[in-house]
């Protein structure tokens, strides 16, 4: 009744959700068929679907939401969203690919842009997907059996149902060294799917040159994150010089830090619980910023011992959390950087606020005096 009620009123699309995730698959195409059988003018609409993953079953049911008529599927990137999530975009997408015998209908997705977006999205929300995750986790393409090894290298489709790149991940893993040049990078950017500009590819190429002196072998991972790390927007109102560090039982942990702020140093040393909550204390003392810790993750990027750490904060000031990432090799630094990027971001946000008040202010003064 209430499907035919909004059909009525003029709905031009219908959402069915299975919202907490309860619904099996036949079920679901049971309440599709129900709905396409009683519903007077329901082939006017678009029957949409949107299914979470509290059972695991999110992209199932959305497939045999598919199958019953539904033309609209809410799905997600990596699957994120409430509790266990939501239906994975990337998942739904190859299905329909990979078995259009069965599933014969389109998405207009480019699918050779879903690991790389994969990639971005866990970088912005510090979000890691799970090695095993189909389609884009590390080990979705990835074969140990030995007879899993020489069938793929007799004949990839005879454990592969889908080729890598047709999701957008390289063959290739070693990328770059110290002997590289500028132009080299800029083709592996390109091949990585990232354009450039000069400004940026010599920043960037900074960046990778700093890396390389202390790596021997550079990966694509360390080179998204030379691009997620040092290529911001937000402005460097702090930048952070040194950061030096002594920890171990049963003294508290000391660092001192340097930063840096239009030229002028400022030098600050702390304790801490541990080297990192000793690094923050002393950015806290000369920003004057007082964070609180909502979150930290720590990854690793690469491979060997020589690979890079990827640190991501959530920090709390005044009630607003703010995010912060930075790859290091070393851990106390990348952690510094994280920190000081979420300081750097609230810094910002404050400033802007402060700008536009001021502005505010200005406008009313205007009006004020036109008025009189």
């Amino acid at each position: 009744q209430i499907v035919e009620a909004v059909i009525a009123e003029g709905a031009t699309t219908i959402n069915i959700p299975d919202t907490v995730g309860y619904t099996i698959p036949s079920e679901f195409v049971t309440i599709l068929h129900t709905l396409r059988e009683r519903v007077p003018n329901i082939d006017r609409v678009t029957l949409s679907v949107h299914c979470h993953n509290d059972l695991g079953l999110a992209v199932a049911n959305s497939l045999a939401a598919i199958q019953a008529g539904a033309r609209q599927v809410e799905c997600t990137i990596n699957g994120i969203g409430e509790r266990a999530g939501n239906a994975a975009l990337e998942e739904i997408v190859m299905a329909l690919k990979v078995r259009h015998d069965l599933l014969p209908y389109e998405t207009g997705i480019h699918t050779e842009q879903i690991y790389k977006t994969s990639q971005l999205l866990s970088n912005i929300t510090g979000v890691f997907v799970q090695p095993n995750k189909a389609i884009v986790g590390r080990n979705a393409f990835a074969h140990e059996s030995g007879i899993h090894q020489d069938g793929v290298l007799k004949h990839k489709l005879t454990y592969e149902i889908m080729t890598p790149e047709s999701v957008g991940i390289k063959q290739s893993t070693l990328v770059l060294g110290k002997h590289s040049g500028r132009h080299a990078l800029q083709k592996k950017f390109e091949d990585m799917g990232y354009r450039l500009s000069r400004a940026e590819l010599d920043k960037a190429y900074k960046l990778f040159m700093k890396l390389a002196e202390r790596k021997k072998e550079v990966y694509e991972e360390d080179l998204l994150a030379i691009l997620q790390d040092g290529l911001r927007d937000i402005p460097e109102t702090y930048t952070l010089r040194l950061v030096q560090s002594l920890a171990g039982n049963p003294k508290a942990a000391t660092a001192t830090v340097v930063l840096e702020r239009g030229g002028q140093t400022f030098i600050q040393s702390a304790t801490g619980d541990g080297p990192v909550a000793a690094a923050y204390a002393a950015i806290d003392q000369i920003t004057g910023m007082r964070g609180q810790l909502v979150d930290y993750s720590i990854r690793s990027i690469g491979r060997g011992a020589e690979a890079l750490g990827e640190v991501f904060v959530h920090v709390d000031f005044d009630g607003k959390v703010f995010t912060g990432r930075a790859a290091s090799t070393d851990i106390v630094d990348a952690s510094a950087r994280a920190y000081l990027h979420a300081v750097n971001k609230a810094l910002h946000a404050r400033e802007r606020l402060a700008a536009l008040q001021a502005e505010e202010r200005a406008t009313s003064s205007d009006g004020a005096s036109s008025s009189t």
